[in-house]
């Protein structure tokens, strides 16, 4: 008998190639798509604003997670959602940050929003779950 089909919201914390947040997130995130649930966005928060610098390399033989995460949004038109003070607390800007500061570069990658932590709050009331894939 199949199972009723769900929404989720992801909130990733723990920084890429660092820690095991981001890996679990995303195979949580296929299993969705397998089973037929909708995945309507990811938050990433803390150090996990890193997965959306635009201007990262892994080396080859390692997954590019932030690439890994803009395949997964294209599939599953989740939106991917980075939390506005702790990203440009680590550097990371869209235009319009980059115009408030001044001396910052827009360097978001392609598909990543600057938001409020409202909208992590806001996916508690929307979404039917919300799972936080923690740091270290």
């Amino acid at each position: 008998m199949p199972t009723a089909s769900h929404t989720f919201a992801l909130a990733v914390y723990g920084a890429p190639f660092s820690s095991q947040a981001s890996y679990s997130a995303l195979n949580f995130a296929h299993a969705l798509q397998r089973e037929g649930h909708q995945l309507t966005q990811v938050f990433f928060y803390q150090d996990a604003v890193y997965h959306a610098h635009q201007q990262t390399h892994p080396p080859q033989d390692e997954v590019h997670l932030t690439q890994a995460w803009q395949k997964l949004a294209q599939s599953t038109q989740a939106e991917l959602l980075v939390c506005v003070a702790a990203a440009v607390k680590r550097g990371i800007f869209d235009t319009q940050e980059a115009q408030r500061y001044q001396d910052a570069h827009a360097n978001l990658a392609q598909g990543f929003q600057l938001v409020g932590l409202g909208q992590l709050l806001d996916a508690l009331h929307t979404q039917d779950r919300l799972i936080v894939f923690g740091g270290a």
